[in-house]
């Protein structure tokens, strides 16, 4: 029964690149043939993907089946999905001629996607030392506000009936933003003992 409750938090994990490349291939269609009724296909799909990462958490906990797998699978589908979306709202927004927000967003985008490949590297150099890469409270609210946040961002620029202000877009976008700098900065503390053991000249050979 261990087994199938793992199995189950884990393709609810896995599942959410498959759901964002679908809601991809959606919105790309969507900007050539735009169809109400594809928008809201793709616009669920993007949501459902965005919830699997709420409820794979609570269900690993809720069945206790938390693994070393899953803890790195579940922060490389995290960067999967926001590969697949972060250009695409770049894409989509400069296309709708909102110029400075999409600029905007690929200053997001940038800043996001560098952060996770920051962390990835500074896990990386903890691992040699024994420092656990467990996720940090700024990393879990940082996707808990990202991941609404996409979803908000595409619903203001791509609904066929706009009903959100833009503006209500643009301070999520800010707090997010400042929300993943923050992030980035703590797990640098957090692993600078770390960076500077194996920085230092007399590690090299045992490296």
């Amino acid at each position: 029964m261990r087994k199938v409750k793992l199995g189950f938090v884990t393709a609810l994990t896995v599942v959410r690149f498959p759901l964002v490349l679908l809601f991809f291939a959606g919105a790309v269609v969507y900007t050539i043939r735009p169809s109400t009724a594809l928008f809201v296909i793709s616009f669920a799909v993007l949501v459902t993907s965005a919830i699997t990462d709420l409820f794979d958490g609570y269900f690993a906990r809720r069945f206790s089946v938390e693994t070393a797998l899953g803890a790195h699978i579940d922060p490389l589908m995290d960067q999967f999905f926001y590969l697949s979306t972060l250009p695409l709202l770049v894409f989509v927004t400069l296309q709708n001629g909102h110029v400075k927000h999409a600029i905007f967003l690929l200053v997001i985008t940038i800043l996001l996607l560098s952060r996770d490949q920051w962390v990835t590297f500074l896990r990386s150099i903890g691992s040699m030392y024994n420092v656990s890469g467990s996720a940090h409270w700024s990393g879990k609210v940082r996707t808990a506000l990202n991941f609404p946040l996409i979803c908000l961002i595409y619903l203001v620029e791509e609904s066929p009936r706009p009903f959100i202000p833009p503006l209500v877009a643009y301070i999520f976008e800010s707090v997010g933003l400042a929300i993943n700098l923050l992030s980035a900065g703590i797990y640098t503390y957090r692993f600078w003992p770390s960076l500077q053991k194996v920085g230092r000249l007399d590690n090299f050979k045992q490296i």
